[in-house]
């Protein structure tokens, strides 16, 4: 089985900065695709940015020049650098694992954190 446990979300201030990380664990063989989501109140759950194994990032065009994703893929772990936030960049962010591989199963599978809340206010 895998996991997927998110952290660095928190209160911050208008045009303040958070980075968040996630780090995928279990018998992972290999993952084509990590990134985040986020789902605020009321709201429909959307993609905010995601990067393949050796492929370039792609971004929601509401984060575009603020946010930067990044990953390792040796530690399965990835990042979101989130800077000059908004109060409309209040949610909880879900990170995600797409077309996952793990030893001793056949087939890929997808994977969800638990989420982690980010709040934008003064």
């Amino acid at each position: 089985q895998v996991q997927l446990v998110e952290s660095g979300g928190g209160l911050v201030q208008p045009g303040g900065s958070l980075r968040l990380s996630c780090a995928a664990s279990g018998s992972i063989f290999s993952i084509y695709l990590m990134g985040w989501y986020r789902q605020a109140p009321g709201k429909q759950r959307e993609m905010v940015a995601h990067i393949a194994s050796g492929g370039s990032p792609n971004y929601a065009d509401s984060v575009k020049g603020r946010f930067t994703i990044s990953r390792d893929i040796a530690k399965n772990t990835v990042y979101l650098q989130m800077n000059s936030l908004k109060p409309e960049d209040t949610a909880v962010y879900y990170c995600t694992a797409s077309g996952v591989l793990t030893y001793g199963t056949r087939g890929e599978s997808d994977y969800w954190g638990q989420g982690t809340q980010v709040t934008v206010s003064s």
